[in-house]
Order: structure tokens, then sequence, then C-alpha cells
């Protein structure tokens, strides 16, 4: 293609060089008279602009051709080829420029003209297109895109009549046509006209009745005019044609959901999206526009129905698990949220959030081991994201396997840089970890480090302060910090307790019963909190109260040796 063009405009230049030639070695070219010396270089700066050209050498190329401008104003060839040089090169003035004078000296060149188009299609100059069609189809009257496109300048310009008499035209010259009909329809929709517009769509229906599309585009204007009977009484129509297409049974929906008729509409959208044709994104978009509407149960309901439909009809698709897997999140039904996500990623492990919300509800719901095994296989295939050993690590240290937390934790540090949420919960988890170990100076580094990034983590300040209240050490801060990790989220239970337990500490029991007693209050009651109570109570002097407490804590699963000896001497002891 690109040779041919080369050809074409050796052609033209050719043309223009040498309209005739004389023996006396003059040529004459466009009333001017050129030296036979003059006609060769002109000649051959025309053909040194297009080698230039052709390697992209675009600088040097505009260089020729103007350099033939020079000797020969009226080369129109190399007009031509400098406007479209500046076209290219969005220089849209100059390309105007050269465009005009290329049509100006040569206007039956059809590529010039469609050039001269093109730079007044993209400067939006309607007025100016219309008369350059008008100039395409004067040249060419058998090319029925000239006219198409001499409508559309028209009705940019908003000239819907004259846009018409356009269309009048073509279907005089060419006949009628599904684009006809479709220009058409767009020209009476700007008019407002919805009553030709439908006249429109019923004669291509009459034309091609087995043809779906048209029912759907009728029943839209219907829809549109508030017309749901006619709508419903033209998609009714095409259902019967085509019971199992799914963009009819979609529409349908659509047009009963607007008629109140809420049931009905149901039913549709459920055979819709039972449809596998029917493309899954677009099942994903009506799900997901349910999500703000959670607070209903019967969207709840609504949209868990049509998830599970949507994983039938899409059984190979980890979109189709994915989102059923998020509407059951969001009702907190997390093990059969679990199990879609599990499906998920199985299908398509390449998805990162799927695996990251897998973790956490794996997490949230105490199956470590789960966590664990999913973790390393999520970071097989995404080892560079730090919140994936962040969970990972979780899981392992909820084991007691607090060694490799602690590599997973180290890792997830070294990724993350700029999340401080994040950095605060990695070197908290540090924290845990070391003290599970026994390295204390360890833990309290991380610790630290952790309420720098956050120093309003309840989570953080409640265990920080519950460790170091258990080894006797820094009582004050473990006070200060357990007081405001209460203040933070005030009712919760295990906090309450750890708080009791500093003060218990500091030897201030009659404040730490009030806080024990908050905390037993609060929730069931485990047995660390029996056995706490019951120390407070001992050194309140409360020694029967006491007994009967640890007496409880033995009874709720403690298997200390500690509350064993507590329980047979009846006294406390560190």
């Amino acid at each position: 293609m690109y040779k041919k063009l080369i050809y074409l405009i050796l052609l033209l230049s050719n043309l223009g060089f040498a309209q005739q030639k004389a023996e006396n070695s003059f040529v004459i070219v466009a009333g001017k008279t050129l030296s036979q010396a003059d006609s060769n270089l002109v000649k051959e700066w025309f053909f040194e602009g297009l080698k230039a050209k052709a390697i992209q050498n675009t600088e040097l190329a505009t260089e020729y051709f103007k350099r033939v401008l020079t000797l020969d104003p009226a080369n129109h060839a190399s007009l031509y080829e400098l406007a479209n040089i500046y076209h290219a090169q969005d220089l849209d003035e100059e390309a105007e420029q050269y465009s005009r004078e290329a049509v100006t000296v040569n206007p039956d060149n059809e590529w010039y003209w469609l050039l001269l188009a093109d730079v007044y299609k993209k400067n939006k100059n309607y007025s100016q297109l219309a008369i350059v069609f008008n100039e395409l189809i004067n040249l060419k009257p058998g090319e029925r895109d000239y006219y198409y496109d001499k409508a559309n300048a028209l009705l940019r310009l908003e000239k819907v009549n004259e846009a018409q008499q356009v269309y009048n035209e073509i279907e005089k010259r060419f006949g009628s046509s599904e684009e006809l009909s479709s220009e058409r329809q767009r020209l009476y929709l700007k008019q407002g006209k919805s009553d030709q517009v439908i006249s429109e769509i019923e004669k291509q229906i009459k034309a091609h009745p087995d043809d779906i599309e048209y029912y759907l585009q009728l029943a839209e204007l219907y829809a549109n005019d508030k017309n749901t009977t006619k709508a419903l009484e033209v998609l009714q129509k095409a259902k019967s044609i085509d019971p199992g297409n799914a963009y009819i049974r979609l529409t349908l929906s659509s047009v009963y959901q607007a008629a109140g008729k809420k049931a009905e509409a149901f039913i549709e959208l459920k055979a819709a999206f039972s449809n596998p044709t029917l493309n899954i994104d677009s099942k994903v978009r009506i799900l997901l526009s349910y999500f703000p509407r959670f607070s209903e149960a019967s969207s709840r309901t609504e949209a868990e129905e049509l998830a599970s439909i949507l994983t039938k009809a899409h059984p190979t698709d980890a979109k189709s698990f994915s989102i059923y897997g998020d509407v059951l999140f969001q009702q907190n039904k997390l093990t059969e949220a679990k199990a879609a996500y599990q499906q998920a990623v199985k299908l398509n492990n390449q998805v990162y959030l799927i695996w990251e919300q897998l973790l956490r509800i794996e997490i949230s719901t105490s199956d470590f081991e789960s966590a664990s095994t999913d973790g390393e296989e999520a970071l097989t295939v995404f080892p560079n994201q730090a919140p994936l050993y962040f969970y990972t690590a979780i899981a392992y240290n909820q084991q007691q396997k607090s060694e490799k937390a602690i590599n997973y934790l180290k890792n997830a540090a070294n990724l993350e840089t700029e999340d401080k949420e994040m950095l605060g919960q990695i070197y908290s988890g540090l924290g845990d970890a070391y003290n599970a170990i026994k390295k204390f100076n360890e833990s309290d580094q991380a610790y630290e480090k952790a309420l720098q990034y956050n120093e309003n983590n309840s989570y953080t300040l409640n265990n920080y302060a519950y460790y170091l209240s258990l080894r006797g050490q820094n009582l004050e801060k473990a006070a200060q910090m357990s007081k405001r990790s209460n203040e933070l989220e005030p009712g919760n239970p295990s906090f309450q307790d750890t708080y009791a337990w500093v003060l218990f500490k500091q030897k201030n029991y009659k404040e730490a019963r009030t806080w024990m007693e908050k905390a037993m209050n609060s929730n069931e009651v485990n047995d660390v909190q029996a056995e706490h109570y019951g120390d407070i109570l001992f050194f309140m002097g409360e020694k029967d109260l006491a007994l009967k407490q640890w007496e409880k804590a033995k009874e709720y699963g403690s298997k200390s040796q500690k509350l064993e000896r507590k329980i047979n001497e009846k006294k406390y002891f560190e």
C-alpha cells in the first residue's frame, strides 16, 4: 500500500513538473517557465524529499519540499506532502494552509481533498468539512461514504433538515439499508421525533423479522418514553421468537423493574444469569450494583441467589466464585465465603486480592493451619507482597511457630516501606513473636517501633502492657498504655482484663477488682480471667472467694500447675 501511494504521488508530481516540454530545453509549469536545469532540480529535490520522508526524517523532507516550492510554487504534489507532514505533527494551521493550496492547484485530486477533510475533522471545522465533502461527492458521486460524512458534518452544525436531505439523496441513489435507517434514527432522536424513530425501526423489523436487535431497540425506545406496556409487548414478541436469548430476558427484567413488577423482574434476571452466553462481566456489574443496598434483607437474598446461579453458569471462571465470595463475606457468612474464594484461586491463582481476602477470613475464623498453607502457596505466586508475609506470620505465630513467624514478619518489614499502618502491625506481630520465645528485649524494641508508626494501635498497647506486667517491669508505662487501649476501645473485655492485671501488679487491688469485674461482665468468663480475679480477691482478704475463682478457672480448662498449687495450699503463688 505504501509503495502504491509513492508511485501515485510520483505520477501526480510528474504531471505537475512537465505540462509541456519544448525542444529549446525549457519547461512550462502552471504559467511559469522553468529552465530544463530548474525542472531537473525540482524533480531531484522532490525525490530527495520522498526518500527523507520514507526514513522518517521529516525535518529534511520538509526542507526539500519547500525548496521545490521556491522554484515551482504551484507544485501540488509538494504542497500535499508538506500538508501531510504538518498534519502528522499536529501543526494544524500549516497543515490546513498547504492542503488548501494543494486542492486549489489541483481540485480534481481525491487524495488532496481527503487530507483537507481530515484536517477539518481534527479541527472540528464542520462548516468547511461539509464543503469539502461536497467537492468529493462531485468528484466521486458513486462513493456512498462521502454522503454519510457530509450528513454527519451537517448534524454537527445542527443543520438537521439539510442532513435529512442528504439521507434522502442516499436512499435515492443507493436504496434503503440498515446503516441508513440507523443514521436516520439518530437524526430523529436529535429532533426529538421518537415516533419517526419507531417507524424506522418497525420498517427494519418488517424487513428482518428474525433480527432480535431491532426488537430490543424498539423496546428501549418505548421504555425511554415510559410506555412500559408497549415495551413489554415488543419484548414478549421477541421472546417468542428466541426464548433462549439472554439479552431479551435482561431487558425484560429492566422494564419490569421500571413498571414496579419486582417479582417478574427478578424471574427474568435469574433467567439471564443462568444463560452462559451473557457476558460474565455484565453479570458481575449487576451484582456489584446490589452492594450499596445490602442494608435491605431482600437485596442480600437476591444477590446471593444470583451469585450462586453465576457459579453454575460459569463454573470454570474464577470471577464467578470471587464475586460469590464477596457477596457471602458481606453477609458475614465466612465459612461459605472461604469455600468460594478457595475455588476461585483453584481456577485462577493469579488474582492477588482473592488470596488476601481468603487469608483474612481464615485468620478471623482461627483456621491458622489453612492460613499458613494458603499463605505459603500465595507467596509462590506473589513473592513481593508484604501483606501475604504478614498474614502467614500471624498464622504461624498462632500455631506457636514463632521462629517462622519472625522470619516472615522480617520479610514483610523489608518489603513494606510506606504504609505506616501496615508497618505498625508488622512490628506489633514481631513483638508478640519475640515475647513467645522469651526474647524480651527484641520484643520490647519491636513494640516500641510499632508505636512509632501508630501510637494509637490499641492491640499493640494492650499486648505490650500485658507482657510488661507479667514480667513485673516498667509497670507505670504498662498502666498508661493499658489505660489508653481501653480509652481507644472501651468495653473490650480482653483490654479490661489487662488493665486489671497491671493494677494488680501495682498492688492497686481495689481498682484491679473493679476492672476485672467489668471484664467478666462483658463476656463469657475464661480460665485466665477467673484465676486473675481469684488472685485479686486473695490480696483483698477474701480468701474463700479467691479459692472459688481458682476452682472455677480449673473447671474452665486451665491445666496450670501453679493454679493447682493455689487450690491445694489455698494461697497465692507468683
